[in-house]
């Protein structure tokens, strides 16, 4: 029987993308092994956010070749959009897919073992208007579940690449992630954690459709006992997201709320959209109600 392994560096959104990628070789027969193993297949899901992440991923990927040469290397992510061709130059990489496409990674493998020719599948994350649904109905070794529900960030801040790794803003549909929600409920997870690349940004690119409406949407759901919401900004946390939550018996009253400087004058140069007063004042606002 066929083996993979994986190796994920960076973000929960990675985190989940690896566990969907792992689902679809999983449905072609393959079986999972430790990275560390010798494997037919390694998939190596890359992070990009600083130089650091780079370097990280490039010592993974000469690490999975000198384990065993003769395995297909697949190297995807962020790291692998941005910069393709740089991960291509390394000898015994095989295939180079971005962060967008990776449900045909399977048949990827399948054809690079039929034609032996190396495959870069990159596009461009700016022409990309639909969300890539990419389905996980069971979590390795986990007893909560992460459900992605958002791709991309608009913000465009003056130190990030994220946006020319991940595209734009793309909501998954509502009707989906419910159902998602249902199945993840019916297979044992009783504890969500919603994640994406600016979660709260859901629905920005949906008509008459907000953040808020989701949780709200999922607060309803029988059987689901603990909603997380991975990060939000400051400014994010409206008040029809608040209003949800005081009304809720299933979001958690926890809020991991980034501030990525303590000056108002650095937050502007970052372009960031908030000020540090306005960063305490919401704080405040939240540690009153809850």
């Amino acid at each position: 029987m066929a083996t993979v392994a994986f190796h994920t560096l960076g973000c929960k959104v990675n985190q989940y993308e690896t566990e969907a990628v792992w689902e679809l070789f999983k449905n072609e027969g393959y079986t999972k092994v430790d990275f560390k193993e010798p494997a037919d297949v390694y998939v190596i899901n890359t992070c990009t956010v600083t130089n650091t992440g780079d370097k990280k991923s490039r010592q993974v990927i000469r690490r999975a070749i000198r384990q065993n040469p003769e395995a297909v290397m697949c190297v995807m992510g962020c790291y692998a959009q941005t910069k393709p061709k740089e991960i291509m130059d390394i000898e015994g990489v095989d295939i180079v897919i971005g962060t967008h496409g990776r449900e045909s990674i399977p048949q990827l493998v399948k054809k690079y073992q039929e034609e032996r020719q190396p495959i870069s599948q990159i596009e461009n994350v700016f022409k990309v208007d639909e969300f890539e649904t990419l389905n996980v109905t069971q979590f390795s070794n986990r007893t909560r579940a992460t459900l992605k529900i958002q791709e991309g960030c608009n913000n465009f801040c003056t130190y990030c690449i994220i946006p020319w790794a991940r595209g734009q803003v793309r909501s998954q549909k509502p009707d989906i992630v419910l159902e998602q929600v249902k199945q993840l409920v019916a297979n044992g997870y009783y504890e969500i954690v919603l994640t994406g690349i600016h979660t709260a940004a859901y629905g920005e690119d949906l008509e008459d459709y907000t953040f808020a409406k989701l949780l709200a949407e999922m607060d309803k759901i029988e059987g689901l006992k603990r909603i997380r919401i991975s990060s939000i900004e400051a400014s994010e946390v409206t008040d029809e997201v608040i209003e949800v939550m005081k009304k809720s018996n299933k979001i958690v009253n926890h809020l991991h709320i980034p501030i990525q400087s303590g000056s108002t004058s650095v937050l502007k140069r970052m372009r960031r959209h908030y000020t540090v007063p306005e960063f305490e004042t919401k704080i405040n606002e939240l540690k009153a109600i809850f």
